[in-house]
């Protein structure tokens, strides 16, 4: 395992040793000891949550938690954005199988899945509470470069504020 630094504080991305065989492929896809000799600060799993998504161009809000997360697909691939919202800076990712990012608390996150059948773990350190923030995808400021899907998505993340509005309702 490898981890690497991204442009926003905080935000890791992690190389996973993908070892294919006759069958497919193995992965260890979280090991505390190794992602903590790999940079990955100390980080207790109290939450597995799996998502599984048929389609590709199925979009997920931006949405910040009060916990830490670590992201991981097990199958398919995903887009992710993260977006840091005290500066509004962005970094995108694409994910496979062997990828994985550790993404600290009150970053907002977004994922497209980019293939059908997606498997995406999400790894937290404080159980799941309806609290968050929420941000529109589509916000012009952030200027999301979402692939050229045919985009599926809610419309509660859809009528999220911008991340203006946000920083107003914070103020």
């Amino acid at each position: 395992m490898k981890a690497h630094e991204t442009s926003i504080e905080g935000l890791l991305r992690i190389e996973l040793d993908l070892q294919p065989n006759a069958d497919g492929w193995f992965e260890e896809s979280f090991h505390r000891d190794k992602l903590a000799a790999a940079g990955i600060p100390p980080y207790d799993v109290v939450q597995h949550n799996v998502t599984y998504v048929e389609r590709a161009g199925i979009l997920r809000g931006i949405h910040a938690e009060p916990w830490d997360k670590y992201l991981s697909p097990s199958a398919g691939r995903v887009f992710v954005a993260i977006v840091e919202l005290h500066t509004g800076q962005v970094e995108t990712f694409e994910l496979g199988p062997g990828d994985a990012l550790y993404v600290p608390r009150g970053l907002g996150n977004s994922f497209c899945t980019t293939a059908p059948h997606t498997v995406y773990n999400f790894l937290v350190n404080e159980p799941w509470s309806p609290e968050r923030i929420a941000v529109n995808p589509f916000d012009p400021e952030l200027a999301i470069p979402w692939p050229s899907l045919e985009l599926s998505y809610t419309e509660r993340d859809a009528a999220s504020p911008s991340l203006a509005e946000v920083r107003t309702q914070q103020a």
